[in-house]
């Protein structure tokens, strides 16, 4: 399969939340650097570093066959030249069911490749509780010189 062409992070990120909806490991794999110093944590889970060892993690995850729908929030991103560091809080629903599910906090890594944009990182873990009633923040990218 080709890799596509992700000419900002902010497509690597669109393309990396899509491909997590449909459970598309290929497409998932594909915003991913070719690289064995990636890595992944998954929430609650172990770190987990090279192609190979984050494919499988996320073929493990795409096996539940759980539909996600995500919806961003509380966006911050910092951006260089090379390097684009984006924190989100992920709300996820899982259609049909009547409650929704505690946010998770997420750090993903792009790094500017030959190739366009790919990424190099992702942590997820629970967010801690958040008072009712907070404001959502969504801050403009701030750029590294």
């Amino acid at each position: 399969m080709k890799k596509a062409l992700f000419p900002t992070p902010q497509d690597a990120e669109a393309a990396f939340y899509d491909a997590f909806t449909k459970s598309d490991l290929e497409a998932m794999m594909a915003v991913w650097a070719d690289d064995d110093d990636i890595y992944c944590v998954h929430p609650q889970g172990a770190r987990v570093a090279g192609v190979e060892r984050v494919r499988e993690s996320w073929r493990q995850v795409f096996a539940g066959g759980q539909t996600l729908r995500f919806q961003l929030r509380d966006q911050h991103y910092v951006r260089g030249m090379m390097l684009s560091v984006n924190s989100v809080y992920e709300h996820i629903t899982i259609p049909g069911e009547s409650r929704s599910r505690a946010p998770m906090i997420a750090t993903n890594i792009y790094l500017r490749t030959e190739r366009g944009w790919r990424m190099v990182a992702h942590h997820a873990s629970p967010a801690p509780a958040v008072p009712s009633g907070a404001p959502e923040r969504r801050r403009e990218p701030k750029t590294l010189h």
